[in-house]
């Protein structure tokens, strides 16, 4: 690098640590993908077969082609767990530490629980549960702002959807109170 060219080096103070155990390996995780894709290619060829998977005299069955499909990707998930075998002497790659695990699961169980609390509180209070609880959790942001973009978010959602063009979207208890 010649000593005009400035180098910029950011620093995110929230990044993992780069010194965390390993969860898995990417060698782990492609044969129990490869699995369940096998496992899938098999329920399926299976349904295919049992719904009629030959040549009729008018052409072919229901389960003709998707038989046929079951079979290929049947066959792409063997190649990927044949493939999937450990080498001698090469070391396994890391596929998540435990501190990028927990990042992602901060992130995945508060959308989990949203996707379920839809169905009990509808969608303008969960989303407004979800907004405030992630702008104030994960992004650090006062509480008061939190609240405030949440209840703008939410009110503006439910003007535009289930006012203005009259959509029908999940509601829960806070909107039969008030008639809707």
């Amino acid at each position: 690098m010649a000593k005009t060219d400035i180098e910029i080096v950011v620093e995110d103070p929230t990044a993992p640590e780069s010194d965390s155990p390993a969860v898995t390996s990417n060698r782990v995780v492609n044969a129990a993908v490869m699995l369940m894709l096998l496992g899938l290619a098999v329920l399926l060829g299976y349904d295919n077969w049992r719904t009629g998977m030959s040549w009729e005299p008018t052409g072919p069955q229901a389960g003709y082609m998707p038989f046929y499909l079951s079979v290929i990707l049947g066959g792409a998930a063997i190649y990927g767990l044949v493939t999937s075998r450990p080498k001698e002497g090469e070391a396994q790659d890391t596929f998540v530490t435990w501190a990028q695990l927990r990042r992602v699961l901060q992130v995945l169980v508060p959308t989990f629980l949203f996707v379920l609390g839809t169905a009990w509180l509808g969608l303008y209070v969960s989303s407004f549960l979800l907004i405030s609880g992630f702008m104030s959790m994960i992004g650090r942001i006062a509480i008061w702002k939190s609240v405030l973009t949440a209840l703008v978010f939410s009110a503006a959602m439910f003007v535009t959807f289930q006012i203005a063009f009259d959509v029908i979207m999940p509601k829960g208890p806070l909107e039969a109170f008030f008639g809707y």
